[in-house]
């Protein structure tokens, strides 16, 4: 007997067309404004970075549709009891990322590239073990990508460059991210 489910065909609609679908209207209606902000700041720092606007678009395009697809598996009880525990972990993992990332932009010269690029390192695996069962291959390049660019060393130093370019987007996204933490969001 062939196993068909209109349920798990729904979801995997979701996902398809949701992942096509990853442009800033769209957005607003799964992403709430701040983190719409923190992610024009990524953005535009890695635009600036990298000097290449296409890059730039695709690894925030690609940080949103990992977003969404966790999200549709979320809210469609795809994930067994043990994956729930790894998405606490990554919360938690998360969290304390946003709060390092706040705590060196809000102390100078405590900037450590190795602690926040290690931090990212550990949030990307775990990811990447919440959704190996549920996510293609090229989602997990998609994570991939998204983390390793962010987590570039090089990136970090010149983002955390108090005297550097960086320091109006640093702003604006440790504003965004301190506002996620006191909404309980992240």
């Amino acid at each position: 007997m062939e196993s068909f489910s209109s349920k798990d065909m729904a979801m995997q609609a979701q996902k398809k067309i949701l992942s096509h679908m990853a442009n800033k209207s769209v957005v607003h209606m799964f992403i709430d404004d701040t983190s719409s902000e923190i992610l024009d700041e990524l953005y535009r720092v890695s635009k600036e970075y990298s000097g290449n606007r296409s890059e730039a678009q695709k690894v925030v395009k690609d940080l949103i549709k990992i977003a969404v697809k966790i999200g549709v598996l979320f809210r469609h009880n795809r994930f067994t009891p043990e994956e729930l525990s790894l998405a606490e972990d990554f919360k938690k993992k998360l969290h304390q990322g946003a709060m390092t990332a706040i705590s060196f932009y809000e102390v100078e010269f405590t900037f450590d590239k190795t602690v926040m690029s290690e931090i990212l390192t550990g949030c990307r695996d775990l990811l990447l073990k919440l959704v190996d069962s549920h996510l293609t291959p090229k989602s997990h390049g998609r994570i991939n990508h998204v983390f390793n660019h962010y987590s570039d060393p090089e990136l970090l130093t010149q983002l955390y460059n108090p005297d550097g370019p960086f320091k109006p987007n640093l702003t604006k996204i440790c504003t965004g991210l301190n506002r996620l933490l006191e909404e309980g969001t992240l």
